[in-house]
């Protein structure tokens, strides 16, 4: 599995780009997050913040239970 870092530290984004990343309605973000299969690590203002890697691995694992 890759680790995506700036500067040694993990990439943080806000919703809306990880659902853009991971090709996913920011909906779909937010019901991981209640579903328990996504955990924001942050907040920069009112947005979640998703460790990008989070974000794969979430996405990875709801294809697989297709």
């Amino acid at each position: 599995m890759t680790t995506f870092t700036r500067g040694g530290l993990p990439t943080l984004i806000p919703g809306p780009l990880a659902a853009r990343e991971a090709g996913v309605a920011p909906a779909t973000i937010r019901k991981w997050v209640q579903l328990g299969r996504l955990t924001p690590v942050g907040r920069a203002g009112r947005a979640q913040l998703f460790r990008l890697e989070d974000v794969f691995a979430a996405e990875r694992t709801v294809r697989r239970s297709r």
